[in-house]
């Protein structure tokens, strides 16, 4: 018989939220730092190796062996020509589309299931091993390093969606918000402990006789065996008790399911027209938190010419400082309410990234000040957007609006890498880049502003909180 004690299932609680700790090194050091600088440099390198013995170099290097400007190295892909610095742009787009098709298929089979445990081990691990195989990347293969970036980043996202599932199951209603926001939590303090040890390695590198390119290399299986290790701890916890649900209404085969179950769930929103208004609203300001989250370090190596262990030290600050922005935000939350504590957080985001533009090179400091700026409101945004959201919803229709939730997140998060890239492409500047994802927050603040959530709540059946 299964122990369905208090004890035992803040046992299982605590074992979930250390998924948030493994698996946060992916976005961190490996799609944020170490990802971006590392495939760009090895493509800009492969740039300059093929205009060496196929004709005049568009692209100078300096004595050093390390390009002058990276933008202006074409690469080729698929017939098409682009600069090399425009690459992790065009990268981060190309993934997230990958992700979209086939993280709806993974979630059928995983609803379908009777223990969804080894599925989740095998996209942890799969996203893991892809991870560390980075580090075979090198010389002029950066094509390889595309396909191990869209390995990894295929499985964290299903098994993201996979360990998001488990949350209504070993937590009761009044559980979930607080567990969800220690797993939050606990996901930016891994993911900063992790790349401190990374960042140590890099500044020490000469010490013990290897390159920025051997750190980066290292930092990627540091990142993958953090991710698989620590995955071992919610495997072993989480009970795979919890039995497939029958009679779910939804027939055929687990390829069309979840394609099915997500057109089901969209006709039946359609009565719920504020909730659908809230939720696209989200998805336009959050496409811009996580291109501003990927795109950060690139913007600081090729437009202001930090060297990376600046630019790791920056997304070190933000990691540690959003802890404390997510408290300070539900602290905010408790006096003004939710959605006047986000309208506040995406003013104070139209803010930072006009800041950004104006940042001059080689001034690290004003560049710490920005992350600080950064990661004051990136977790606290997210977090009070969930749990606003989760107001908006009928009772009883939870997992399948969050599941829009999730899918509708993954689907337009192309937006703002393919922007970045185009102006960075089409401006040779990426201070215009980085300050054309302004727009994401305005349109937010301005849609938020008008979304009536007080009467989205009533029209969901859901008991109003006495501030909003």
């Amino acid at each position: 018989m299964v122990d369905d004690s208090p004890k035992a299932r803040k046992r299982e609680q605590r074992g979930w939220c250390w998924y948030d700790w493994a698996n946060s090194v992916f976005p961190t050091s490996v799609t944020t730092v170490f990802g971006s600088l590392y495939l760009t440099e090895v493509a800009a390198s492969a740039a300059i190796a093929d205009t060496a013995r196929n004709g005049p170099n568009p692209c100078p290097a300096d004595g050093a062996g390390n390009t002058d400007k990276l933008r202006d190295c074409d690469i080729s892909l698929f017939g098409l020509d682009f600069p090399a610095g425009s690459l992790w742009g065009y990268l981060l787009s190309i993934a997230t589309v990958i992700q979209v098709l086939i993280v709806p298929l993974m979630g059928a089979i995983a609803d379908r299931s009777s223990n969804k445990k080894p599925m989740m081990a095998a996209f942890a691990f799969g996203g893991s091993l892809a991870t560390m195989a980075m580090a075979l990347v090198s010389g002029s293969n950066w094509g390889l390093g595309v396909v191990l970036f869209i390995l990894g980043n295929i499985g964290y996202g299903t098994s993201v969606v996979i360990y998001y599932s488990f949350l209504p199951e070993i937590a009761t209603a009044d559980e979930r918000d607080g567990l969800s926001s220690r797993g939050w939590a606990f996901g930016y303090l891994g993911s900063g402990l992790a790349l401190a040890i990374q960042l140590v390695i890099y500044l020490f590198r000469e010490s013990i006789g290897i390159t920025a390119g051997n750190a980066a290399q290292i930092a990627f299986v540091l990142s993958g065996i953090w991710w698989a290790l620590f995955t071992l701890i919610p495997l072993r916890r989480l009970r795979g008790h919890h039995e497939r649900p029958q009679g779910t209404g939804v027939e055929g085969s687990v390829l069309t399911a979840g394609f099915r179950e997500l057109r089901t769930t969209l006709r039946e929103a359609r009565a719920y027209p504020l909730t659908l208004a809230f939720l696209g609203t989200y998805l336009i300001y959050t496409d811009g938190i996580a291109t501003v989250a990927n795109v950060s370090a690139q913007y600081g190596r090729e437009e202001l010419k930090f060297e990376p262990d600046v630019l790791i030290t920056t997304i070190l600050i933000v990691q540690f400082v959003a802890f404390f922005g997510g408290v300070l935000h539900g602290l905010l939350a408790r006096r003004v309410g939710a959605k006047k504590t986000i309208m506040a957080s995406l003013a104070v985001w139209v803010v930072v990234i006009g800041a950004a533009y104006f940042v001059q090179a080689g001034q690290a400091l004003q560049f710490y000040l920005l992350a600080g700026g950064i990661g004051l409101v990136l977790g606290g945004t997210n977090a009070l957007s969930r749990s606003l959201f989760s107001q908006l919803v009928p009772a009883g229709k939870e997992a399948q609006y969050f599941s829009v939730y999730e899918m509708g997140e993954r689907a337009t998060s192309w937006l703002g890498p393919l922007l970045f890239a185009v102006m960075a492409s089409t401006t040779g500047s990426y201070r215009y880049a980085i300050i054309s994802l302004v727009v994401f927050f305005a349109i937010g603040l301005v849609l938020m502003y008008f979304v009536p959530v007080r009467k989205a709540i009533r029209a969901a059946g859901n008991p109003e909180p006495a501030l909003l």
